[in-house]
């Protein structure tokens, strides 16, 4: 579980990322751009990862009091008294999120893209898409090495008819 949200955390900050220059090209949304693609950001399923990505911060630091027991309430109450703090700071990634959504998707993209979402099929595929992603990473390994052999394969092939060899 915790690798395919590191999974869909990594794939998550790579597109905000790659989205980045998209940022100075475009035009700004208007707010209700900024609305629809915050909701699409939150009910893809996309902003979990942002959960995914703070949440081992605090099951290490509340793993501290292990060996010094004398800690846990302090370190209880530490946690407690940071989580709206680092809520907060999630909250920037949202509507960082919503920027490079809004960035690439006009307003009535964003709006039908929504409005799958709030269907039974769309909240289906949000539920299901951590699965699905396990899935195909696996899939996607074994994937590469075939097509990998293969290329090598028939590039010696191809090359061997030409009259070079390759190694």
């Amino acid at each position: 579980m915790i690798r395919s949200v590191s999974r869909l955390a990594a794939t998550t900050v790579a597109v905000l990322m790659l989205a980045g220059p998209a940022f100075a090209q475009t035009p700004q949304p208007t707010p209700s751009q900024l609305a629809l693609a915050r909701e699409v950001a939150i009910n893809s399923g996309m902003t979990r990862s942002f959960d995914a990505m703070t949440e081992p911060f605090f099951v290490q630091l509340q793993q501290m009091n292990v060996t010094r027991p004398e800690v846990k309430k302090d370190l209880d109450d530490v946690v407690a008294m940071l989580r709206p703090e680092v809520e907060q700071q999630k909250q920037k990634m949202v509507d960082s999120a919503a920027r490079a959504f809004a960035s690439r998707l006009s307003e009535a993209e964003l709006k039908e893209i929504a409005e799958f979402y709030r269907t039974p099929a769309g909240k289906k595929y949000v539920e299901v898409q951590p699965g699905l992603l396990d899935d195909i990473v696996k899939d996607l390994a074994s994937w590469t090495q075939n097509v990998s052999e293969y290329i090598m394969i028939r590039a010696r092939a191809e090359m061997g008819k030409r009259g070079h060899q390759l190694q």
